[in-house]
């Protein structure tokens, strides 16, 4: 079985004209709610396998929030910057063919609208709208990662804010 785990970053500072959409930092209160959502994360996940994020700083510090609140080393943390710039169901497939199959957990770090729309079309049963520091959680009966296909992920538990 394989399980792919999204989690929508938390809340950002407004975009300003000194910095970028890419540079923009978590607000305090976004931190707080992405270290309470990683508790929530905690009671269930035993182990987040293999953390990748987007580069996009409200993205990697969500990611590591959660890499803290879960005992994962932050140099475990893998940045991939697709899933800033290229996000999309073809992006993924094309990710998870890379991926080895010795891993079975996947946790993804993220913006929407990408984050919405892959776990719904992975999902038989459709995924709702991610809000940010949302967590949706999929398996598939499958032991490969090319083996994942649209429409054939069964929602595991998906955890609000």
């Amino acid at each position: 079985m394989k399980k792919l785990i999204f989690v929508r970053h938390g809340r950002a500072e407004d975009l300003m004209p000194d910095i970028t959409d890419f540079e923009r930092s978590l607000t305090a209160k976004g931190k707080v709610i992405a270290r309470e959502m990683a508790g929530k994360m905690k009671q269930i996940e035993s182990d987040p396998g293999l953390i990748i994020t987007s580069p996009a700083f409200r993205a990697l510090e969500t990611a590591l929030i959660f890499a803290s609140v879960l005992g994962v080393k932050h140099e475990k943390v893998v940045l991939d910057g697709g899933l800033y710039h290229r996000a999309g169901l073809k992006y993924l497939m094309d990710l998870l063919e890379k991926t080895s199959n010795d891993i079975d957990t996947i946790t993804m770090f993220g913006h929407n609208p990408a984050f919405t729309e892959m776990p719904d079309r992975l999902c038989k049963e459709g995924c709702e709208f991610l809000t940010k520091t949302s967590i949706v959680c999929l398996s598939f009966p499958a032991d490969k990662w090319s083996a994942l296909k649209p429409d054939t992920g069964k929602l595991v538990y998906f955890l609000k804010p």
